[in-house]
Parts: structure tokens; C-alpha cells; sequence
């Protein structure tokens, strides 16, 4: 096999991939990827599970919300500088240097003795974690060509599942069988693993160091203006009012350091976030279906189990399991289109798939009622997660499959970080729908007194307090919920409707990499090949 110099039709070939790997070789590579991946998000999960026992032993519950902030705040800021340090100095090393620092911050968070320090680790763990899945996602996008990741993509997706329900079980044992303390120390040996498979079975190509430099004001305007942003969308309508000085000030901060950060990378030599990339529409559009879908998505399965713990009575122990449906849809269409893609080349269609069958499931979730069984959650769950399999793994390939092969850390953490603010906005914006309409119908219910009352306290109302209220209260606090739920997952499908729109604008390109067609696009035309062994 030759080496290929051509240049794709996107533009984004104008190197050769890495030498091609066996399937076993890149299995065994992934293993310490999943590993990483893990790592980063089951821990919020363990730790939420653990964080009542971790208050009452270190005190300081007016700074609970700080121990999640400060982790999820480091880690959104700085996933797009681990992407761009990959591009320059190899991705293994930073990748492994992530994984080193998340561990120092989980042996330092259980080594905690009061909540200042626990909220000051969280933050080193955070700042590990920014590159765990940045990393993972540019070594798979540097082993595995674009047409022929479908193969794997069901390895990479399993991880969320994996997560999503071993996370709540893991912290709920820890606490009960153990000390606090191991919600972080359990990281260690998963994470030395990850280190061992990982400096032992992972051979990328070496990169030219000398020409390059790191962007330091660009990385601290990102950092500021995603920093600003987070606090922003967190505080907003819970610490402060959204028309506060707080808020407003923290508004026009990330606007005044966006700014910056746009007019410096423009004249930066080695920008931290090549604005070049934008360019290329199909990376464009891959950004803003990311955004739209972690919008869509986290903001709306933030507040299921709201309602499948206080209108249907579902227990809030095995938390995990109340999403199984979702995340078996999602895993299961990940699988199938993956192999789809690696056999067709085709993939322009499951994005516009991916918006419509979205867009469904937020609909058919908006129906369910106070009368609603657990089953027809769960169906309705499963369209909703198939929705989300079309199109969580196809947006990341279409940004990587858009840029060159140098760019790969780079568009990694451009495309996560656009899903993690969308995210993180949805949270926010759909959290504060779903309090108005909770106060609203628990006011016109109960009056407006108590209905305030009730909806301040609605994040500790639990089942077990529900059953002890009488009859009438708790109807409607449960129609309340309700209420509140089916207009959030109403204001989620104008998202998804949208993600359905802007994936119409991708255009097909060929993908890098081989294929059944022997080195031949879908549409006659050739892409580049694998460098010779």
C-alpha cells in the first residue's frame, strides 16, 4: 500500500493517516481509553452519590453546590488547550500527563480535611479530567480512520451506560461499606491501570516539535470567557437572579473576553482554537449540532428522574438504573450505525435521522401525565436514546473527518467543548422553565404561599417526604412536576428540531480511510490511504 498526499474533497486531507493498526492492536489501545473515559465521567456520579456523608463529616453545606462547580468548571475550561497541546507535543504524553494529574487531584480530594480544600482538589481533578476525553477522542481519531471507526464506536458509547449506572451503585457502596474517602480513592487503581495499558500498547507518530508554540493569552481568554460563561448559566436563577449585577456582570465578561480571544487568535501564530477550522462548513455545523444536542439532551434527562422519583415513586438509590432505557437506545443505534457507516461510507443521513427521531422522543416524553406507567416511560425513553445514537458519535466523526490530521486535538476539543456548553446552557435555561411552571401550578393548586413554599424546597423534596404529606399536597406537587417536565422536554424539542434542520446542510465527503470500496469514495472519487507499514 502507498502513501497518499491527495487531498479530500473537504479539504482536510493534505497528509496521510498513521500506519494502519490490527484490530487487536487497536482494541487493546481503546481499553486504556475506555478506561480514561470512565475515569472522567463516573466520578461526578460516585461523588454526588457520597457528597451527603462528605458534608456531614467536613461541614460547609452552604458550599456543597462548589464541589461539582469546581470540577466541572476546570474541566470545561480547559479541554480545548489539552486538544491543541496534543496537536503539538503528541497526544500519548498529554493523554497520559491528564490521567496523572486527574489521579494527584483524587488522592489529594480524599485526603481532604475541610470543604475548602475538598472544592480546591475537585478543581485539580477537573483540570485532568478536561483532557481525558479530549484525548481519547483525538488518539481514536489518529488511529482509526474515519470510515473505519464504526467498528468501534459501540466500545466508546458503552462508556455513558457503564457510567450512568455503575456511578450511583459504586457511590452508594462506597458510603455504606466503606469511608468516604474511597468515592476518590477507587479512581487510583482504575487510573494506573489506564496508565499501564496505555504507555505499554499505544505507538503514535512521533511529532515535530520546534516550530511550535503554546498560545498562552489565547488559552487564558478561553479560559476566562468559558469560566464567566459557566458561572453564568450555574448561578443564574439559583444563587443569583437573572437580572442581577452578578449575573449581568458575568454576561458581559464573557462577551468582553470572547471578544479578545476572537481578535487575538486571529493574529496568533499557533492559535489555541484555529479559527480556520470554521471554515470548513461541515466542522461548522458539526459544532452547532453538538451544541443543539447537548442543549437538548442533558438539559432535558436532567429532569426525568424528577419525575420518575416523585410522580411515579421510582427509588432514588439505583438512580442509575432509571435511565437504563435511554442508554440502551442510544447504545444499540450507536452500534448498528457505526457498522453502517464503516460499510457504506455513507453518513450525511443519520444526522438528519438522528434530529427527527430526537425531536420525537422529546415530544413523546412531553405526553406523559401524573397517570403515566414506568413501561411507557421507558418506550418513549428508548425512541429519545435512539435519537441521540444517530447522532452523539457521527458529530464528532464529521468534525474530524473535516479537518487535517495535525488539527485532530484541536477539533476534538472544539466539538466537545460546543456539546459541554450546550449542556451546560440547557441545564440552566430549561432548569429555570421548569421552575416557573413548578411554582405556577403548585401556586394556582395550593395558593401562592405555599406554593412557593413547596416549589423553594422542590430540590429536597424526595419520595419518602411525598408520602408523608396529605392527599391533596401531594397530588399537586406530582401534577406540578408534571406540568414542569412536559414543558421542558416542549422547549428541548425546538432544539431538536433545529439539530434536524442544520444536519440537512452537511454535505457527504468521502471518509479517510479504507473500506470495502477498496480506497474509493462512495461517489467514485479517491481518499487518501493509510501510510505504508
Amino acid at each position: 500500500m502507498t502513501q497518499s498526499t491527495k487531498e479530500s474533497p473537504d479539504g482536510a486531507a493534505g497528509e496521510a493517516p498513521p500506519a494502519p493498526m490490527s484490530k487487536r492492536q487497536v482494541y487493546t489501545v481503546m481499553s486504556g481509553l475506555m478506561i480514561g473515559m470512565l475515569l472522567a465521567m463516573l466520578d461526578n456520579m460516585v461523588v454526588g452519590t457520597a457528597m451527603p456523608t462528605i458534608v456531614g463529616e467536613l461541614g460547609g453545606l452552604a458550599h456543597l453546590s462548589w464541589v461539582v462547580t469546581a470540577y466541572t468548571l476546570a474541566t470545561a475550561a480547559v479541554t480545548p488547550i489539552w486538544g491543541k497541546l496534543g496537536d503539538i507535543y503528541g497526544r500519548k504524553g498529554m493523554f497520559m500527563a491528564s490521567i496523572a494529574l486527574f489521579l494527584a487531584g483524587s488522592a489529594l480530594a480524599g485526603m481532604a480535611q475541610s470543604m475548602g480544600q475538598l472544592i480546591a482538589f475537585r478543581g485539580v481533578q477537573g483540570l485532568g479530567a478536561g483532557g481525558l476525553m479530549v484525548g481519547a477522542m483525538a488518539i481514536i481519531g489518529d488511529l482509526v480512520p474515519p470510515r473505519e471507526r464504526g467498528r468501534y464506536q459501540g466500545l466508546m458509547a458503552a462508556v455513558m451506560p457503564l457510567a450512568m449506572i455503575g456511578g450511583p451503585l459504586l457511590g452508594g457502596f462506597v458510603t455504606d461499606h466503606l469511608d468516604w474517602r474511597w468515592a476518590f480513592y477507587v479512581n487510583l487503581p482504575l487510573g494506573g491501570l489506564a496508565l499501564v495499558v496505555t504507555a505499554l500498547t499505544m505507538h503514535l507518530p512521533k511529532r515535530p516539535r520546534g516550530a511550535s508554540r503554546i498560545d498562552y493569552l489565547g488559552a487564558v481568554l478561553l479560559a476566562a470567557s468559558i469560566t464567566c460563561l459557566s458561572l453564568m448559566t450555574s448561578w443564574g436563577g439559583t444563587e443569583y437572579a437573572w437580572g442581577s449585577s452578578m449575573i449581568i456582570g458575568l454576561g458581559v465578561a464573557t462577551a468582553v473576553t470572547l471578544a479578545l480571544f476572537l481578535l487575538w487568535e486571529v493574529r496568533a501564530a499557533e492559535p489555541i482554537l484555529p479559527l480556520r477550522l470554521f471554515r470548513n462548513g461541515n466542522f461548522s455545523l458539526a459544532s452547532v449540532l453538538g451544541f443543539l444536542v447537548g442543549f437538548a439532551m442533558f438539559g432535558a434527562v436532567t429532569f426525568l428522574p424528577q419525575y420518575q422519583q416523585l410522580v411515579q415513586g421510582a427509588s432514588a438509590t439505583n438512580s442509575g438504573l432509571l435511565l437504563l432505557p435511554l442508554m440502551l437506545g442510544m447504545l444499540v443505534t450507536t452500534m448498528v450505525v457505526g457498522q453502517l457507516v464503516t460499510r457504506t461510507g455513507r453518513y450525511r443521513v443519520y444526522p438528519i435521522l438522528g434530529g427527527l427521531v430526537m425531536a420525537a422522543g422529546m415530544l413523546l416524553l412531553a405526553q406523559l401525565t401524573v397517570g403515566s406507567s414506568q413501561l411507557t416511560a421507558a418506550l418513549f425513553m428508548i425512541v429519545l436514546g435512539a435519537g441521540m445514537g444517530f447522532l452523539m458519535q457521527n458529530t464528532m466523526l464529521i468534525a474530524q473527518n473535516s479537518v487535517p490530521m495535525k488539527d485532530m486535538g484541536a477539533a476534538s476539543g472544539a466539538a466537545t467543548l460546543f456539546r459541554t456548553i450546550g449542556g451546560s446552557l440547557g441545564v440552566s435555561i430549561l432548569g429555570a422553565v421548569y421552575s416557573h411552571q413548578l411554582t405556577a401550578t403548585l401556586s394556582a393548586r395550593l395558593g401562592e404561599q405555599k406554593g412557593e413554599e413547596l416549589a423553594g424546597g422542590g430540590g429536597q423534596l424526595t419520595p419518602a417526604l411525598l408520602k408523608k404529606m396529605d392527599a391533596g399536597v401531594r397530588d399537586a406537587v406530582e401534577h406540578a412536576v408534571t406540568a414542569g417536565v412536559h414543558n421542558v422536554f416542549l422547549w428541548a424539542t425546538v432544539f431538536a428540531v433545529l439539530a434536524f434542520a442544520a444536519a440537512w446542510f452537511i454535505r457527504e465527503t468521502p471518509l479517510r480511510g479504507g473500506g470495502p470500496s477498496g480506497g474509493q469514495s462512495t461517489e467514485g472519487r479517491p481518499v487518501a490511504e493509510p501510510a505504508a507499514l
